[in-house]
């Protein structure tokens, strides 16, 4: 390889690595500030029919929001958009006012429908609620106040989608913050304004949502005009590249059905279970996603970018080069993520959510979830990798009839134990569920891409996964025999800093001792130099 090669090679690295803890550290404040409106939200309404209410409304607008903006439409928009800049920016910039207009026109519509419907939904959703008026109608309320996040979200997507494709991540991964930032202060000061005026005081959460999506909206758009790429409105507003990016979408569509029928299913035996099971599952989800969110959606967003871009040009090997060190990367934080997570379960949800009317017992169910959700982390990690890849890859079929196979299996996984062993099976279904997608995805991409075995399991990632169960055991012995939960709150804070420190240590000691530390130098200088 030549020097100017060796030297365009290194600084591609350099980008790409740059990239991902950019996203990450963006992301990292969203989630803390997540954590921050859950522990919020804990607090002032605890797991009672108010927040079991207020996850049922939410889950609503959600239901389309995985559709049209941070799931399939994102793994649809970005490769088709970044084949299109690379050839003709102007057309970029058409198909990007294309977009635009029919994901307005669409969320819209649906937007509208939500409001109109909103007392079915709710009884589809949750017909146990109708048993108590007083939280079928606050549901209903927050349906309605919450329909148009589904037209902001959206939007605020697309918007991440251009920026990220145009070399931008700091700013879009740390919109979401922006978001959380207004929850917490809706939370906080709303319930009183509320109820001077004979409103509900739960309504303060709908409404943090609503304000929420249109500032992690408008945060956004400055950027787009300081990178000097606004839309340009194109001839027609039905492109030939807005139709492509809506036909996957489309194609997304029935996996997004097939997904929602199991949030359906769930919630309605969540609901059916106890008063509080659908609150401590959100609360433990919530935690669970704090390293999905900080970690894997980093590396998969940055990973959809490059991949892209290699894809496109031809260059199958970089492409490969970047899905690779995506994967490893992936392993290398979340297997200690899983196992310090496990270990500290009961005193993260204890330190993050319990007080106010959150009590202990709150805290003994909700670590039950946690642990079960954890269980599926790595895979989770896996997943945000693959499935984007597969709509480069111009295969969007793949991912979704994979899901569509293990929502139907963990469907039936819950339908036939939820009775017996409780509520909390339900997140174990899910994390099972993702193990199944991720190891199907991986036989497919391994022939696709004529991958080897080792590709997927080799020795790093065998020494990887000694090294999360050398941590689990080290770290639950300390928490069990040292972490006093009687102590003052500040104590258990340290002392909680020390566990996570020592269990950052051990695994860093452990993948040393197996004789890593040459591997490790080499993987850095090979990505990062």
């Amino acid at each position: 390889m030549t020097i100017k090669g060796e030297r365009g090679r290194k600084r591609m690295n350099l980008s790409y690595v740059l990239s991902m803890a950019k996203m990450a550290i963006a992301t990292f404040s969203s989630r803390v500030l997540g954590l921050v409106r859950e522990q919020v939200m804990a607090a002032m309404f605890g797991a009672s029919i108010v927040t079991d209410a207020f996850n049922v409304a939410f889950r609503i607008p959600n239901v389309l929001r995985d559709l049209f903006a941070e799931g399939v439409f994102s793994s649809a928009f970005v490769p088709i958009f970044t084949d299109v800049i690379t050839k003709d920016e102007k057309k970029a910039r058409q198909l990007f006012a294309s977009v635009a207009t029919l994901l307005l026109i669409s969320t819209g519509i649906i937007s509208i429908g939500i409001i109109i419907f909103a007392p079915e939904l709710v009884s589809l959703y949750a017909s146990s609620f109708e048993k108590s008026q007083e939280q079928y109608s606050l549901a209903v309320q927050l349906v309605r106040i919450m329909a148009p996040f589904l037209t902001l979200i959206s939007l605020a997507a697309l918007a991440m989608g251009v920026l990220n494709t145009l070399k931008v991540f700091f700013m879009p991964s740390l919109a979401p913050a922006f978001f959380n930032l207004v929850m917490i202060l809706s939370i906080w000061f709303l319930p009183s304004f509320l109820e001077k005026r004979d409103l509900h005081p739960g309504l303060s959460m709908g409404l943090g949502v609503l304000f929420g999506g249109v500032i992690q909206l408008v945060i956004q758009i400055p950027f787009i005009y300081y990178k000097n790429f606004r839309p340009l409105k194109p001839g027609k507003i039905l492109t030939d590249d807005a139709k492509k990016v809506f036909g996957r979408v489309g194609i997304g569509t029935i996996g997004i059905a097939a997904t929602q029928i199991n949030i359906l299913i769930t919630t309605i035996l969540a609901t059916g279970t106890v008063v509080g099971a659908v609150s401590w599952l959100n609360y433990a989800f919530r935690l669970f996603q704090f390293p999905v969110g900080v970690l894997s959606v980093s590396i998969a967003g940055s990973n959809l970018v490059h991949f892209s871009e290699s894809w496109k040009k031809g260059e199958k090997e970089k492409a490969i080069s970047f899905l690779k060190t995506s994967y490893l990367v992936s392993f290398l934080v979340l297997i200690p993520s899983l196992a310090l997570l496990y270990a500290m379960a009961k005193p993260s949800i204890h330190l993050i959510f319990e007080r106010g009317a959150f009590l202990p017992s709150d805290t003994v169910q909700s670590t039950l979830a946690l642990k079960m959700y954890l269980l599926g982390l790595p895979f989770y990690g896996c997943y945000k990798v693959f499935a984007p890849t597969f709509y480069a890859l111009d295969k969007p079929r793949i991912p979704v009839v994979i899901s569509m196979v293990c929502i139907g299996l963990n469907v039936i996984f819950c339908l036939t134990l939820v009775d017996r062993f409780g509520f909390h099976i339900l997140a174990l279904g899910t994390s099972l569920s993702m193990c199944v997608n991720v190891v199907c995805q991986s036989v497919l991409l391994k022939r696709l891409l004529n991958l080897p075995l080792s590709f997927f399991f080799n020795l790093r990632i065998f020494k990887i996964m000694v090294a999360g169960v050398m941590v689990y055991l080290a770290v639950n012995w300390v928490v069990h025999d040292f972490f006093d939960y009687s102590l003052p709150f500040l104590w258990k804070i340290f002392y909680f800093c020390l566990i996570g420190i020592f269990g950052f240590l051990a695994y860093t000691f452990s993948l040393l001792s197996m004789g890593e530390y040459s591997e490790l130098k080499k993987f850095i200088s090979k990505r990062v130099l």
